[in-house]
């Protein structure tokens, strides 16, 4: 049985980033130290980083399911974002209009696919959904909308930076064009990514310069991250076999006890197919900042939403499509596992997080603020 040192941190909020696996760590620090050498040189000293870059593109295909030929390393999901929209533009001849999610969805998070290709028309160069949304965890259908913009004519790119590492992908099954990923969301260093590429799909860059990534991506690879990224990749998919990983299991314990334990405590996204790691509660009689004030000192890392809206006083609009008539934007938390999460940490958690509900609705905001 798992056991938590005192004053332990309890992290939860593995959709913002992860922790970089040990694994990671030692297979990068050799391409940091003595194999320092440019890639695209032709000396012999160059060809231990330029094999350890062809593994990591092997590594990264393999999970998802494509070939290494159709993998271009970038420095994020960001990087890959900008890519795909900006090569589309340029390609697609006449083609202006880009439609993506921002997110319309039903009550439990749902995209409207019918409501999507409607959107679709003639002057369209790019239809760009996420595979599965950061803050509830909801799997959007995107093979099914991959293939509805084939029919049309249309290329299709999908944002799965929260989905890669987490589910299972065969893209060469898949009539995908584009996808984009981040290392840190599957416990690999932050600041490296890939862009998938169909082999079947014309790609311009983004980024122009010498002829790295196979004239894809100007500039010298970031060997040792790109060599992390291939690793996370390794571990992502031997964790994806059957009884590797208890994410789920610790995920669903937590739900379970919440909505015991808590009155009025609902799962946002309940009813749609949701990545395993990701919970988004919502707590009626509180707000969600004074909720994480309270949390961190209790040591445990959680978020209201997406990581990139931090800072924002707007509530998310995710959780305000999915009711627009409910303030639970306004009092929902999210709470994401990562593989390096214990049975321990949960328990704590399981204890914890009610009785911060509780003194939240005890509270009166009027006469008790809680300041920082």
């Amino acid at each position: 049985m798992s056991t938590m040192a005192e004053g332990e941190i309890i992290y939860l909020d593995n959709n913002a980033t992860t922790q970089l696996d040990p694994a990671v760590i030692e297979e990068m620090l050799p391409f940091l130290t003595k194999y320092y050498g440019n890639p695209s040189s032709g000396y012999g000293f160059a060809a231990t980083a330029r094999k350890a870059i062809n593994l990591a593109r092997e590594r990264l295909a393999a999970l998802l399911g494509c070939e290494p030929t159709e993998i271009v390393f970038t420095s994020g999901g960001t990087e890959s974002n900008n890519a795909v929209i900006n090569s589309a533009l340029q390609l697609e001849a006449g083609g202006r209009h880009v439609i993506t999610s921002a997110v319309g969805v039903d009550g439990h998070g749902n995209l409207d696919v019918a409501e999507l290709e409607t959107a679709i028309r003639p002057g369209t160069a790019l239809v760009s959904i996420m595979w599965a949304n950061n803050e509830t965890g909801v799997i959007f259908p995107v093979e099914k909308i991959a293939e509805i913009c084939r029919q049309k004519g249309v290329l299709f790119h999908t944002d799965a930076v929260q989905a890669a590492g987490k589910m299972p992908m065969r893209l060469h099954d898949t009539a995908i064009n584009f996808l984009s990923l981040s290392a840190h969301k599957f416990h690999g260093p932050k600041g490296v990514g890939a862009l998938y590429v169909s082999r079947q799909t014309r790609f311009s860059p983004l980024i122009a310069g010498g002829g790295q990534e196979n004239e894809r991506r100007g500039g010298t690879e970031n060997v040792a991250s790109i060599v992390g990224l291939g690793k996370a990749a390794d571990l992502a998919l031997e964790y994806l076999g059957e009884g590797k990983c208890n994410i789920r299991s610790m995920r669903d314990r937590f739900e379970k006890s919440m909505l015991e334990a808590v009155s009025g405590a609902s799962i946002n996204g309940a009813g749609a197919a949701r990545l395993p790691n990701t919970s988004s509660l919502s707590f009626e009689g509180i707000e969600s900042p004074s909720a994480l004030l309270l949390l961190d000192r209790q040591g445990i890392c959680c978020s209201a939403g997406s990581a990139c809206r931090t800072g924002s006083q707007e509530a998310s609009h995710v959780l305000r499509a999915m009711n627009p008539s409910s303030d639970g934007a306004r009092r929902s938390l999210r709470f994401s596992l990562g593989r390096f999460n214990s049975d321990a940490q949960i328990d704590r958690a399981i204890e914890v997080v009610p009785k911060v509900i509780e003194k939240l609705r005890r509270l009166s905001p009027a006469r008790e603020p809680i300041v920082a």
